[in-house]
C-alpha cells in the first residue's frame, strides 16, 4: 500500500485540521519510515523476489519490529503520546495513533500473508491484493482520491506556492508511486531501503512546507 496511506493523511487532515499535514504524513508512514531504517541497520530483512506477487517484487522475510499487529499499537501509542505531551490536545493525538495504526490495517488488504501478529509470532496474515493489478490498483486510488478531495474541501491556498505546491506533492506521488510498482525491481534491498526512507523524508518535509502556505477554508 502506498497512496492509500496519503489518503488518510489528507482525510485526517480535513478531521482535525490544528494538525500540520506534514504531521499527519508522518503518521500514516511511521512504519515505512521505521522500516528501511531496521533494513540497513539488520534488524529486519527483505528480499528482492520479482514475481512473488503480481504487483510487487518484495518479500517481506522479516520485519516483526515495524510492521507487526502489536508493535504497530506500540508505534501508534509512542507517537499520539509525543503529539499529545508537546500539544496538549488530547483528541488529536489520539487520532495521530489511529492514523499510524490504520498502516498494518491497509497493509493487510494488499500483502501476501507475511504480517506478522507479535515479535516470536508465528502466525502471519495478508489478503494478497497485490495478487491483482485491478484491485490493487482500486484500493490505492480511490481512497487517493477521495483524501484528496476531502482535503481540499476543507483547506486552501494562501499563496502560489501553496496552490502549486500542493499540485507538485500529488504529481510526485503519482509519479512515485507508478515507477515503483511498474518500474523495474530495485536493483539491491540496500538501495530501495536507501530510496524508501530518503523518499519518505522528503514527503513529509514537503507536507510541512505546504501546510505554512496553506489555511482552513472558514
Amino acid at each position: 500500500m502506498f497512496l492509500g496511506h496519503f489518503a488518510v493523511a489528507f482525510a485526517a487532515k480535513r478531521a482535525a485540521p490544528t494538525a500540520s499535514l506534514g504531521t499527519w504524513v508522518v503518521a500514516c508512514q511511521l512504519l515505512d519510515l521505521l522500516w528501511p531504517l531496521f533494513v540497513l541497520l539488520g534488524i529486519e530483512t527483505v528480499a528482492i523476489a520479482p514475481g512473488i506477487t503480481v504487483f510487487s517484487p518484495l518479500d517481506f522475510t522479516y520485519y516483526p519490529w515495524t510492521h507487526s499487529l502489536v508493535m504497530a499499537t506500540l508505534w501508534a501509542c509512542a507517537l499520539g503520546v509525543f503529539y499529545w505531551r508537546l500539544r496538549r490536545n488530547y483528541i488529536v493525538a489520539t487520532l495521530i495513533g489511529l492514523v499510524v495504526l490504520s498502516h498494518w490495517f491497509l497493509d493487510l488488504l494488499v500483502h501476501r500473508p507475511d504480517l506478522p501478529l507479535a515479535p516470536g509470532s508465528g502466525v502471519k496474515v495478508g489478503f494478497g491484493l497485490w495478487n491483482s493489478v485491478a484491485g490493487t490498483l482500486i484500493v490505492e486510488f480511490v481512497p487517493f482520491a477521495l483524501g484528496v478531495a476531502l482535503y481540499l474541501g476543507g483547506n486552501r491556498a494562501r499563496d502560489r506556492q501553496g496552490e502549486y505546491g500542493f499540485w507538485a506533492l500529488i504529481i510526485f506521488l503519482l509519479i512515485a508511486y507508478v515507477s515503483a510498482s511498474f518500474g523495474p525491481p530495485p536493483p539491491a534491498v540496500s538501495a530501495m531501503a536507501w530510496v524508501t526512507l530518503l523518499g519518505g523524508v522528503i514527503v513529509a518535509s514537503a507536507a510541512y512546507w505546504l501546510d505554512r502556505h496553506r489555511e482552513t477554508k472558514a
